[in-house]
């Protein structure tokens, strides 16, 4: 399996006990659409290396879940993965439609918005912990723009458009010159 097939599922942040288990930060939207989980991919030195889970409990409130591994029997080995990310194939992926999307799949798709017309090309989307942005260049300069239900109004996949309404002069603070 390659890392391009795969998305960023979270990471094994430390030990738990003294019979192999570990805990997982899942960086996921809902941490119970993994509970019947039975495999994941490790990276360890660029590489990534199937692990089969016997047992993963997540906790309710958190993004965290307690994994225990097939063949990993104690801490010292357990202690082997931590701080190592976790992976998973795109085809695991659930389709999404409307407005919902991926991050990773709308990069490369045009943006456009309703009153200045396209912008350009989404370049990436930034994720911070308090707003996720589209990164894109329009008229040679870096525009930021949030990500939220407001002012997304479409995504069409088959174009790979997406259609925004931008909030007033919010292309001006990128525009102005120095």
């Amino acid at each position: 399996m390659q890392k391009e097939d795969c998305y960023y599922l979270g990471k094994i942040t430390k030990t738990n006990g003294y019979k192999g288990g570990v805990n997982i930060f899942l960086d996921v939207d809902d941490p119970h659409e993994y509970e019947g989980l039975a495999a994941v991919f490790v990276e360890i030195k660029k590489s990534l290396i199937p692990y089969f889970i016997k047992e993963i409990i997540v906790h309710n409130s958190k993004k965290n879940a307690v994994v225990y591994f097939e063949d990993i029997e104690d801490i010292d080995t357990a202690q082997l993965l931590v701080n190592h990310p976790l992976y998973l194939p795109m085809k695991t992926l659930p389709k999404l439609e409307g407005n919902k999307f991926y991050f990773h799949e709308v990069v490369g798709y045009t943006l456009v918005a309703e009153k200045e017309g396209v912008l350009g090309e989404c370049k990436e989307v930034l994720d911070y912990p308090n707003q996720a942005l589209f990164q894109v260049y329009y008229q040679g300069k870096e525009v930021l723009i949030p990500i939220n239900d407001d002012i997304v109004q479409h995504v069409d996949r088959v174009k790979k458009e997406i259609l925004l309404l931008l909030p007033e002069g919010l292309l001006d603070v990128y525009l102005i010159d120095e």
